[in-house]
C-alpha cells in the first residue's frame, strides 16, 4: 500500500464547498438558539380549536351520533383569522364532498361485479382507487381547489376500503353532513373569539380594574 505523505493532499484537488459549510454550521446555531428560547405556549388558536372541537363532540353526544367527522371538520375549520378559517374549512369541505360522490360512484360500480360482502379486497378495488384519485385530482384542479385534494383522497380510501355494501351511500351523506357541522362551527367559534373582540375585552377590563 502507497504510504501517503503531504505532496499527496496538497497535489489533490478536494472539492469542498466551503460556503454550503458555512451555511450548515450557520442553520445549526440558529436552531440551537431557537431551542434555547423555546417555550410552550397556548395562544388564542389553540384554545379556540379545543373549544370547537368539545362543542361538537358536546352537540353530538345528545343524539347519539358519532362527533369523529364533526371535530375533525371544526379542527380544519380553525384558522389563524377569518380568512383562514374559510380557507382550510372549506377544503375540508369540498375535499370530503368530492371524495364522498366520487367514492359513491365507484362503489356503485364495484357491487355491480361483487354484490357479496367480502372481507378480501379484489383486484377490481385496487384499480378503482387508481382511477378515483385521478378523477379527484383532476375535479380539484377544474374548481382551483389543490388544498382539498388530501380530504378528497382520505374519504375515498374510507368507502372504498372501509365501508359496508349497505352503506355506501348513507355512509359518505353522513360524513359531508358531518364535516360540514363541524366547519360552520369552527368558523363560527373563530368570528365570535376574534382577535380585535378580545382585544376590547381586555380593554374593557383593564378600565374597570383602574
Amino acid at each position: 500500500m502507497e504510504k501517503l505523505n503531504d505532496d499527496f493532499f496538497e497535489n489533490d484537488e478536494l472539492d469542498i464547498d466551503y460556503e454550503a459549510l458555512e451555511k450548515i454550521e450557520d442553520v445549526r446555531k440558529s436552531d440551537k438558539k431557537a431551542a434555547k428560547h423555546f417555550r410552550f405556549h397556548v395562544g388564542m388558536r389553540n384554545i379556540k380549536t379545543a373549544i370547537a372541537a368539545t362543542i361538537c363532540a358536546f352537540i353530538y353526544a345528545f343524539f347519539e351520533r358519532n362527533p369523529t367527522f364533526a371535530c375533525i371538520g371544526a379542527i380544519f375549520g380553525m384558522g389563524s383569522d377569518f380568512k383562514d378559517s374559510k380557507r382550510s374549512g372549506g377544503n375540508r369541505l369540498f375535499g370530503t364532498i368530492i371524495g364522498g360522490l366520487i367514492g359513491m360512484g365507484l362503489f356503485y360500480v364495484y357491487i355491480q361485479y361483487y354484490p357479496e360482502p367480502t372481507s378480501n379486497f379484489r383486484i377490481m378495488l385496487f384499480e378503482l382507487l387508481f382511477v378515483g384519485i385521478i378523477l379527484l385530482v383532476l375535479v380539484c384542479q377544474l374548481f382551483v381547489i389543490p388544498g382539498a385534494i388530501q380530504p378528497a383522497g382520505v374519504v375515498l380510501c374510507i368507502i372504498l376500503f372501509n365501508t359496508p355494501v349497505d352503506a355506501y351511500i348513507s355512509y359518505p351523506l353522513n360524513r359531508i353532513f358531518d364535516t360540514a357541522i363541524g366547519v360552520i362551527i369552527g368558523i363560527a367559534v373563530n368570528m365570535l373569539i376574534s382577535r380585535e373582540r378580545v382585544a376590547k375585552v381586555k380593554k374593557l377590563f383593564l378600565k374597570k380594574k383602574e
